[in-house]
């Protein structure tokens, strides 16, 4: 190489040192998030048999109980590449009953997994438990990641609803960006497993959810929004049915009008679901002819019945998720079309847990599903961050924020504040009561700020800012806001002399200044004024900035942005919204000041929303932004509700932290809406159909 050359290759290599990003310019910190309800699921494939009444005993645990294992398919005929991992003895092992393909979220991101399990019994004779493969020198589980494990180039994305036809895994991923702020990265993917290559089957511009491939392998249906886009519902999506073929994703033709979750029992026979009119969600049936379609509703009001798995074996068999009039929990079901005869599978066995998304073995003999297998463990989650340099965390509680060392975190589990080192000891209860947004101050150890009082309320509620020092014996809390109108969200400038916040009193949600230590009484000033919501504060590292989520360019309708404004009042600018309507919350300075971290529904939703546990905003990702409103990152890919981030200044070592009193039980909330129970009267859904009309709009 000539010198010149080489001088050409170090002015490049310099240019390129001198361009700030995220990781270069907050090197070595780690950012902690909060997911509603996620540190609860601890999910893991379960089976039951449906030839057999459901007890403990013959109920199967078919995953490892390593992270998170949810969303299972049982291939047809398992692929000449995935025989190939199988013990010399394969012949015998093809005949075994559980070759299973699931969505796991272990090593902090989302891959997709080929497990071959068989059953025995186990010592104990209390229930059936899963075995590993014996071979001549070991007993060994047969594991063979697909997707997911190679994350090129800092690429991080979420994975669902796999399944496999001839040597191609079907599946959803959202590791295209979209390009477009508010629209879902959400789209089906084809990844041959010999070499690797992968197609995108979804049109660009378009999101994809819920694929289902064909018996026959040659047709695939999605969930869609088409050209329309998502408008930001998070109950039922606003999806059509749209069909193409597996191959190429050519031949895309919308085939049901209103619809999701889409489960083939034949090439031409196809159910999905839908929420009716009269409120309930139901499961249909459509008939795929040459020129035609026709649609009937087939589960009856009085129960919302949703997530259907046709039988290949018997097209008039389905099983399907329930949450009936008379019960808090979601169960698996078995629905004959036919007889409109319901089955119950889970509830015998398990009826105080949730169940979700049945998916039948080839020969329906077997129902899959996933539940929660019993606690969780984990404090803090390691997530896999495409910014190098970074360690990303979700905590096992809400609103968590870094001490100035970086060594202790603040968080609320609603109700309680509590204290933890960074490493999951010294974990203390600081107050019983309800509190939210947690801030250290920068100069007095050990002092943290919080609010007192219910979250998501009005502009008259009583809430209060209060000040307290953990490491004091007593405990003892200073009031530091007068008059209890929604005073919240405290963040302390830097020099530790002054506290912004928002509050209430003006009858409007606004920001406002006061004395650190002496609160109110110590001085008193109103940074912004207008009939709309300034809220969710926090100070910039040089004192220099606040930056603010607000709805003032549309006061009242949700909608919210992210602004900065000098603590002055001067130099008010907006940093980013996302898109027309969207929302963009909880900001939080990088410890340089350079970048913020915050939640927003920029990418919209990546599942559809009953196929998960409850979340109000199932929309919400974290994302990284320069301050000047340059440079969106996004951090977490997932179809859960993230939010409450914050920013500190160690570096934590990107590995689990678990809790050092084994966590807590499994528990946590159905979807919301599924607790609306319209009509209950019309029929008592342990008894067959009754008189009720069954047609609703198709």
């Amino acid at each position: 190489m000539k010198s010149t050359e080489y001088l050409y290759l170090f002015i490049f290599f310099f240019l390129l040192s001198l361009v700030s990003s995220p990781a270069s310019a907050a090197h070595d910190t780690s950012i902690i998030f909060t997911t509603l309800g996620r540190s609860a699921y601890a999910f893991d494939i379960f089976a039951l048999p449906t030839t057999h009444p459901p007890t403990k005993s013959n109920e199967l645990q078919l995953t490892d109980g390593n992270s998170i294992n949810f969303n299972g398919h049982f291939p047809a005929s398992l692929p000449p590449s995935l025989l190939s991992h199988l013990p010399h003895h394969s012949h015998k092992i093809e005949k075994l009953p559980f070759h299973l393909i699931y969505v796991t979220e272990r090593n902090g991101t989302h891959r997709i997994f080929y497990d071959a399990v068989f059953h025995g019994i186990s010592r104990s004779n209390e229930r059936r438990a899963i075995l590993e493969f014996p071979t001549r020198s070991e007993s060994t589980r047969v594991q063979v990641p697909l997707v997911g494990v190679e994350q090129s180039g800092g690429r991080i994305s979420m994975k669902d609803k796999p399944s496999i036809t001839n040597e191609s895994l079907i599946y959803v991923s959202t590791h295209e960006d979209s390009g477009v702020p508010r629209t879902s990265w959400a789209a089906v993917y084809s990844t041959h497993l010999v070499s690797g290559s992968t197609r995108r089957l979804t049109p660009k511009g378009i999101a994809d959810f819920s694929p289902a491939v064909s018996p026959s392998g040659i047709w695939t249906a999605v969930a869609s929004y088409g050209k329309k886009g998502w408008t930001g519902e998070v109950e039922e999506l606003d999806t059509d049915i749209y069909r193409f073929m597996t191959l190429d994703g050519s031949g895309r033709v919308k085939v049901v009008e209103h619809g999701g979750w889409p489960s083939w029992a034949d090439d031409n026979t196809m159910y999905f679901h839908r929420r009716c009119d009269d409120g309930w969600w139901s499961v249909f049936k459509a008939e795929l002819g040459v020129d035609s379609v026709s649609t009937q509703r087939v589960t009856p009001p009085g129960l919302h019945v949703f997530t259907p798995a046709a039988s290949t074996t018997n097209k008039n068999l389905i099983a399907v998720a329930t949450r009936r009039a008379s019960s808090e929990y979601r169960h698996i079901e078995l629905y004959d079309v036919v007889s409109r005869k319901f089955i119950e599978i889970t509830r015998p066995v398990s009826p105080h847990a949730h169940h979700l998304n049945p998916f039948f073995s080839p020969d329906s003999s077997w129902l899959g599903y996933h539940k929660c297998r019993g606690s969780d463990t984990l404090l803090l989650e390691n997530i896999r961050n495409p910014i190098p340099g970074i360690s990303l965390f979700r905590i096992d509680g809400s609103f968590p924020s870094f001490s100035p060392s970086g060594d202790r975190i603040a968080y609320v589990r609603l109700p309680g504040l509590y204290v933890v080192n960074y490493d999951g000891s010294g974990l203390r209860k600081i107050s019983s009561r309800t509190a939210f947004s947690t801030a250290w101050d920068p100069k007095r150890k050990g002092v943290v700020y919080t609010s007192f009082g219910p979250t998501f309320a009005s502009e008259s509620t009583e809430v209060d800012v209060i000040s307290i020092n953990v490491d004091d014996k007593d405990l003892n809390y200073k009031q530091l806001t007068i008059g209890g109108q929604n005073n919240a969200f405290p963040s302390p400038s830097p020099d530790g002399k002054w506290i912004v916040f928002r509050s209430g009193r003006s009858g409007h949600k606004n920001l406002y200044i006061m004395d650190a230590l002496e609160g109110e009484a110590g001085g008193l000033r109103r940074l912004t004024e207008g009939p709309w919501t300034d809220t969710m504060c926090n100070w910039s590292p040089n004192g220099e900035w606040i930056a603010f989520a607000s709805d003032r360019e549309n006061p009242g309708s949700g909608s919210f942005e992210i602004y900065m404004i000098h603590p002055n009042g001067t130099g008010i600018r907006k940093v980013i919204q996302s898109g027309r309507g969207g929302r963009t919350n909880h900001p939080y300075f990088s410890p340089d000041g350079k970048y913020i971290v915050f939640t927003s529904d920029y990418a919209a939703v990546s599942a559809e929303p009953i196929s998960n546990p409850h979340h109000y905003q199932p929309y919400g990702d974290i994302f990284v932004i320069k301050s000047d409103g340059s440079q969106v990152r996004r951090l977490t890919h997932n179809s859960y509700e993230d939010g409450t981030p914050a920013w500190g200044p160690t570096f934590i070592k990107p590995v689990d932290v678990e809790w050092p009193n084994g966590g807590y039980p499994c528990s946590f909330e159905d979807c919301h809406w599924l607790n609306v129970r319209p009509n209950v009267s019309v029929m008592d859904a342990s008894f067959g159909l009754g008189s009720a009309k069954i047609e609703c709009a198709h």
